[in-house]
């Protein structure tokens, strides 16, 4: 089979956590190819999701490195052996590439977090509220474009409806809440969505009031994608040219002790509620 010319994001996670089982145990990577049978150039390609592995080849490298946590190896076994393609790809070519690559994370997380300081979470977001959004962002879009990210964002939320839904807790700041986007009538059902949504069992929404006292995580917003182990979480923030990944290990600490500590100034789900009930009446 000849080399991926453009492998995914999680193709590529699953090179590198191959690479860093590897680089823990001392072994070369010209050591790991001759265990497998293999050549350092295809294990190279390995490494770096550009080529596909068995799942008898990573046991068997995990057993050589010493990995005895069996949940993650499962884990990166059930990565490599994974055949049917995502719902995401009717987008590819239409999609940025960073926005597949979140659909795909979103689909295989076990449990979602977000924290929002100025928008609404895109999986909470009405219709009118993403045509608001990516017309403001966009305005020259042609009207088939934007009917197009809208389909995207709005099959991503399928997540939350489906048999299966991922449990999904959202922390979002009242500032957000409180932007009138694409108008009053708009914002309106916006707030009356997320109340709808707050409902479901699986779902949490939390908000920060502005008269919190011991708020200062202004600039914490992000989307903590949790991975079937704790070692293949990986965090999304967004910047002004689209969407980065984290999945260092020192980060994703770093980014669940900042999402605890932004949590602790959310008020509870029922006292949020009834803020966002409030706000509603006030439009």
């Amino acid at each position: 089979m000849p080399p991926r010319s453009n492998p995914t994001l999680r193709q590529e996670r699953l090179g590198t956590e191959l690479r860093k089982m590897r680089e823990r145990a001392g072994i070369t990577a010209r050591a790991a190819a001759a265990l497998l049978g293999s050549n350092p150039v295809q294990q190279s390609a390995v490494e770096a999701g550009r080529s596909g592995i068995s799942e008898d080849r990573i046991r068997r490298l995990a057993a050589h490195c010493a990995c005895d946590d069996s949940a993650y190896v499962d884990a990166l076994v059930a990565m490599a052996t994974e055949r049917v393609k995502g719902w995401w790809e009717e987008f590819r070519g239409i999609v940025a590439p960073s926005g597949l690559d979140l659909a795909d994370h979103e689909q295989h997380a076990t449990r979602i977090q977000t924290f929002e300081m100025a928008h609404i979470p895109g999986l909470l977001q009405t219709e009118d509220h993403m045509r608001a959004a990516f017309g403001y962002a966009t305005p020259n879009w042609p009207r088939k474009e934007q009917d197009a990210h809208v389909a995207f964002r709005s099959r991503r939320q399928q997540i939350l409806s489906e048999e299966h839904a991922t449990p999904y807790e959202a922390v979002i700041h009242e500032a957000a809440l409180r932007l009138r986007v694409g108008g009053r009538k708009a914002a309106r059902s916006q707030l009356e969505h997320i109340l709808d949504r707050s409902e479901l069992d699986h779902v949490s929404v939390r908000v920060v009031p502005f008269d919190s006292e011991d708020f200062a995580g202004a600039g914490y917003s992000m989307l903590y994608l949790h991975g079937p182990v704790p070692p293949l979480d990986t965090v999304q923030i967004d910047t002004g040219h689209g969407g980065t990944f984290i999945d260092a290990e020192s980060r994703l600490k770093q980014y669940r002790q900042r999402y605890d500590r932004v949590s602790t100034s959310a008020l509870p789900q029922t006292a949020s509620r009834d803020l966002i009930t409030r706000i509603v009446r006030e439009l």
